[in-house]
């Protein structure tokens, strides 16, 4: 088996590696770093993410610095700010042993300035995302005219995030002699494309069954109604005592709102999106990195680049649409040969992304049932007890105490003493998990019932002031009512379209709301104008419906409101509540 000492790099550089405790090279790295250093042609190399390419490619491009010649000679691009960061305090720690190494990060959200003083003072190599690049190319700031070396690391988020023209803007002010390296997870069209746009036939390398999900790795999903998934990131937060891992979300919104649910219900989690400043960012990943925070929420792009090690669960808030985004998240746990798990909650209109990742990962994930309220009070009572059998004691400093409180002890026998004990720590888990109802059951009897009352739903008609004149048609109205936020899944049923208004049958318990959401919420820059009709009589219909549904461009939903009951370390009621409005009228809806 190869060590690092064996490989062909700079004493330096081979110290260095085992101050870090590098001592066999990952697959991609050995590879890359043997070819590297005895070839300047153009390389591809495909791994999963967590396998160490940043050294595969970081250890040679150090080793062929000349340190002498302060001109930039080597730039690394990559998506993401973290990632910028990351990469270059992996190369600072390559280069402990060569002090002379300048090396700077150029990214977005940081202090322009103080990055043009950086360069202005002579730098070796550059890590930067491609937008920031680009503006201190275009300042005059950053010269590439010498560089020898391109690294294009995670080139296919790269694409993803847009930055297809940054790159080949940046492309045309490197020497076109030069070696381009290409290090990703998966090879697109789009990468392929930029490879043989850029890249003179490059040497190929892919380290095992990239992106196939690591064989360490525990794959299980929990099925429960949409409305309950909170509910179930709780139980499987409390079922895991010691967990430590991130929590993946779709938008910026629901990651700050489950962060702050979570904060208010007594748990240390923190979120991190792109609304976040860089020194709000620097923040929330020194308290994850630290431990002192154990999960964090987090959305795709935010999370780019995180090089956290240890890391026990990863939970998909929602199956990723794309197999190759839920790979890229699981791949975060079960690193260096140790054990991981990950955990996706799902509704059943996600079923059909569950069974495309597991024909992307070749094998099943394993169905779970969600704790109950006994699982996790025996988990959590045998991991307190745990604790206290570990807990270290300090005999000299406690013995001045122990003598008080011995006496006032006494009165005690040993079984009460230990009741009351645990009951001091435990109480809160019992009391809060006491009766909570079963999930997968409210999951059953959910179906059922949406089965039986499949036809009973409750409208009024709404009476909005666009019409033919504004170009409406029925599925701009449907894109409109979805794009007002209101409800989850709203159900929609007759419109009628008129000249310079519309009537439109919507579910009666958000009828407050969606007058208060179509008064805030323009269509196509015009003002809309809303009231509920008035209907004679007191009859109303029920009956089929057309849901918005996520085919649309904005699904139309709400704050989900969470099953009654508080969280064991908060006295906060964890979910939102609603109150149905009594519907005025209805009239039957057509289907259209």
């Amino acid at each position: 088996m190869t060590k690092f000492s064996d490989i062909t790099l700079p004493e330096p550089l081979i110290r260095a590696a085992a101050h870090l405790g590098y001592e066999t090279p990952t697959p991609i790295q050995d590879l890359v770093i043997p070819w590297l250093m005895e070839n300047n042609r153009d390389l591809v190399a495909l791994a999963q993410t967590g396998t160490g390419k940043t050294a595969a490619f970081g250890f040679p491009i150090l080793s062929e610095t000349d340190i002498e010649n302060s001109e930039v000679q080597s730039i690394i691009l990559c998506p993401t700010r973290e990632l910028c960061l990351q990469i270059t305090h992996d190369l600072e720690s390559y280069a402990k042993y060569m002090t002379r190494i300048r090396i700077a990060a150029i990214y977005g959200g940081a202090s322009i300035q103080r990055q043009k003083e950086s360069l202005r003072s002579g730098i070796h190599i550059v890590v930067g995302t491609p937008g920031r690049v680009n503006d201190m190319i275009r300042q005059g700031a950053l010269k590439l005219g010498h560089v020898s070396r391109l690294v294009l690391d995670e080139a296919d988020e790269m694409l993803n995030m847009g930055f297809k023209e940054e790159l080949f803007e940046i492309m045309k002010h490197i020497p076109s002699e030069r070696q381009t390296m290409l290090f990703s997870a998966t090879m697109p069209k789009d990468v392929e494309h930029l490879a043989s746009e850029f890249m003179h036939d490059p040497q190929r390398f892919s380290a095992g069954n990239e992106n196939k999900g690591a064989e360490n790795i525990q794959h299980y999903y929990y099925k429960v109604q949409a409305r309950d998934k909170y509910s179930a990131l709780k139980r499987i937060a409390d079922m895991s005592p010691k967990i430590y891992g991130i929590v993946f979300c779709k938008t910026r919104r629901e990651t700050q709102e489950i962060a702050d649910r979570l904060q208010q219900d007594g748990y240390n989690a923190d979120a991190l999106h792109g609304d976040l400043s860089q020194g709000q960012r620097e923040l929330v990943m020194s308290r994850f990195r630290s431990r002192f925070v154990p999960l964090l929420i987090a959305t795709d792009v935010a999370a780019r680049g995180l090089d956290v090690d240890d890391l026990t669960h990863i939970i998909n808030f929602q199956v990723p649409l794309d197999p190759d985004i839920y790979i890229h998240r699981s791949g975060r746990t079960g690193r260096a040969g140790k054990s991981g798990i990950s955990i996706s909650i799902i509704h059943s209109k996600e079923i059909s992304a569950l069974r495309a990742v597991e024909k992307r990962l070749g094998f099943p994930i394993v169905w779970q049932k969600v704790p109950g309220g006994r699982e996790i009070c025996e988990k959590q009572l045998f991991h307190f007890i745990d604790t206290v059998e570990r807990v270290e004691i300090n005999e000299e400093e406690m013995q001045s105490f122990m003598d008080n409180v011995f006496k006032k002890l006494n009165w005690m026998t040993r079984e009460d003493l230990i009741k009351r004990f645990v009951a001091v720590e435990f109480n809160r888990f019992l009391n809060y998990y006491k009766d909570i109802p079963d999930l997968d059951n409210l999951q059953q009897n959910e179906s059922k019932k949406e089965k039986k009352d499949k036809s009973s739903f409750v409208f009024s008609t709404f009476r909005l002031s666009i019409g033919h004149d504004a170009g409406l048609t029925k599925r701009d109205l449907m894109k409109y009512i979805n794009s007002l936020r209101v409800g989850r899944g709203i159900e929609i049923g007759r419109i009628d379209i008129f000249g310079d208004y519309c009537l439109v049958d919507l579910d009666s318990r958000y009828e407050q709301e969606m007058l208060k959401a179509i008064a805030n919420v323009a269509y196509k820059d015009r003002k809309v104008q809303a009231s509920v009709a008035p209907q004679k009589g007191k009859s109303r219909y029920e009956g089929k419906g057309t849901k918005a549904r996520s085919s649309m461009p904005s699904k139309a939903f709400g704050r989900n409101r969470d099953t009654a009951y508080k969280s064991p370390r908060s006295q906060k009621d964890s979910g939102f509540s609603s109150t149905k409005k009594p519907s005025r009228a209805s009239r039957k809806p057509e289907k259209h």
